[in-house]
């Protein structure tokens, strides 16, 4: 996850905005909360941050020692197991590594590897060759009926392999005013959902166009995470149903192939952009092939659990994924550990944090859960395996608070809204702000569509409603400009790269802050009865009121 924020999902926020750091149980915030342990905080971002958890990758010796520091914390701060005694969900996954990749060839052009492209296959087979696929540019890859928008409309896929531009159609508008909302990313512009539909549609292949702009992350961020190992659910038919091959291109090599073609690629993305657009053949081929490497294993989310005293059959969530990327990409300097320290031992270490807290409070009426989770960075995989074998009913969840990436930039006055408008939390965070001194401030990058790139999305789609915010950019110290160059430095240098370490001379009163926050949600969404809703035009809506209406105990 890119963005250093907080994902929240409360019905009642009425909250205070800063918490002192300090030992819980011994001192307490201005608003009488136990205060958040800065000592915690540093202590578990630098554990799981250093070389010998390697980056915390799933599947590797680096799960292992990550699985048994959480449990080790979370027995110190007073859960019980989450599980029917056990602290884990096992979570099925396949790894697949590819090695030895054939050129890209399209016509007489030769592309290389990582340099201009990359390629994975989600089928579970040793070899792949995708030999003489007819390409087609079928614009931003998107069929949604309620939008009567179809760009594969007419066009028979089978064989074929799709060139698919990033986001969606209206990315480039100002407001948010569109058919598909404007500025602000749906889940139609993620490159999941691309991947998804073209198998759909029986195509072979699957090449994204990247551009930096509409993507939100430079071409670095595509090659680190695409090259390597790729975990991916176990499926029943072990990828059978999925593309030959999905991959990524950079928009000069695109810009190449549709010249090749005879046409151009600013010209055609204007088209896609419309209504009524055409998928276009090209009249060209793509072939290439590489081999996979196989490992299927489980992975495991950590499941801790504080009963509720009222109605512990009613539960908050509180979730953070545990994995980075292991070993990847060199730096410079020839350091190939992706040690993950904001993204996301910050998460965890918030988790570990909040447990204390909650427990040196003492019982909430309701039960509190702390999930944290395997393979986000694959995909959502562990949340998204919670999502369908939830362990406590998802009627029953009135909502928690997600954490991914929490920013050490230190305090701010203001939080940034990711997918405002969508329930009825909007007028109950106003009136927290108020109380907590900090204001809106709107997303300054709606395109960028991280309402859906981190865990709370594999509930919110369920049902269960979500907010999102982010932490703030007006920072006290330093204002906006601080606050934009502290993104854009860890976006450009740090982010799935091995200089996501821990250091020694972050400032901790930023997140200990932000975690007092947390605890303050979920606290009065656990000590509270009223359950959120979405808006009756929301997505999910629908969704949460037939999960409510099939469960006699839940919302």
């Amino acid at each position: 996850m890119l963005r250093t924020g907080l994902a929240i999902t409360s019905l009642a926020l009425v909250l205070s905005g800063c918490a002192a750091a300090g030992s819980v149980g011994a001192a307490r915030s201005a608003s009488g909360d136990p205060a958040i342990s800065a000592t915690t905080l540093q202590d578990v971002v630098r554990t799981l941050a250093s070389d010998e958890f390697e980056g915390r990758e799933p599947g590797t010796p680096g799960e292992a020692k990550t699985l048994a520091y959480i449990v080790e914390r979370y027995q110190a701060a007073g859960l019980q197991p989450g599980n029917k005694g056990s602290w884990f969900q096992e979570v099925p996954l396949a790894e697949i590594t590819a090695t030895n990749h054939r050129p890209l060839a399209i016509g007489d052009m030769r592309f290389t590897h990582a340099t201009d492209w990359v390629g994975v296959t989600y089928r579970e087979q040793e070899r792949v060759d995708l030999t003489d696929s007819e390409l087609v540019f079928v614009g931003h890859g998107i069929v949604a009926p309620e939008r009567n928008w179809n760009d594969y409309a007419g066009v028979d896929m089978r064989g074929k392999t799709a060139v698919i531009l990033v986001n969606d159609p209206d990315y480039q508008h100002a407001g948010l005013d569109g058919p598909f909302g404007g500025r602000a990313m749906t889940y139609y512009g993620r490159w999941t959902y691309k991947f998804e539909e073209a198998a759909r549609q029986g195509a072979a292949g699957a090449l994204i166009v990247h551009d930096t702009f509409p993507a939100a992350y430079g071409w670095n961020v595509v090659e680190s995470s695409w090259t390597g190992p790729q975990a991916h659910a176990a499926r029943a038919d072990r990828g059978a149903s999925q593309t030959l091959m999905n991959g990524w291109v950079q928009k000069s090599v695109a810009e190449r192939i549709i010249a090749a073609a005879g046409g151009d690629l600013a010209t055609l993305t204007a088209a896609a952009q419309r209504p009524g657009f055409k998928a276009m053949p090209l009249g060209l081929t793509v072939s290439t092939g590489f081999d996979n490497t196989i490992r299927r294993f489980a992975s495991n989310n950590v499941v801790g659990l504080l009963p509720g005293a009222g109605r512990p059959e009613e539960y908050v969530l509180y979730s953070a994924h545990w994995d980075h990327l292991g070993r990847c990409t060199p730096a410079a300097d020839g350091d190939d550990i992706c040690n993950g320290a904001i993204d996301n031992a910050t998460g965890i270490a918030a988790l570990v944090a909040l447990a204390e807290a909650n427990r040196a409070a003492g019982p909430a009426a309701r039960s509190q859960v702390f999930l944290a989770v395997t393979a986000e960075e694959s995909g959502l995989l562990g949340s998204e395996h919670y999502g369908a074998n939830p362990l406590f009913p998802l009627a029953q969840t009135v909502g928690g608070v997600n954490m991914d990436a929490i920013s050490m930039a230190g305090p701010a006055r203001d939080v940034t809204v990711i997918g405002g408008g969508k329930s009825e939390l909007d007028g109950i965070l106003q009136q927290a702000l108020a109380a907590s001194g900090r204001v809106i401030t709107p997303d300054a990058s709606p395109e960028a569509g991280y309402y859906y790139r981190s865990d709370h999305f594999s509930l919110a789609k369920r049902g269960v409603p979500m907010f999102y915010i982010d932490s703030g950019l007006d920072l006290l110290e330093g204002g906006v400009a601080a606050g934009k160059a502290h993104e854009e430095a860890y976006r450009d240098v740090a982010y799935h790269q091995p200089k996501d370490e821990y250091d020694p001379n972050w400032r901790w009163d930023g997140i200990t802050a932000d975690v007092g926050l947390y605890y303050r949600l979920g606290r009065i969404l656990a000590d509270g009865s009223t359950w959120p809703n979405w808006y009756p035009d929301d997505e999910f809506r629908r969704i949460r009121d037939a999960s409510c209406a099939a469960d006699a105990k839940g919302c």
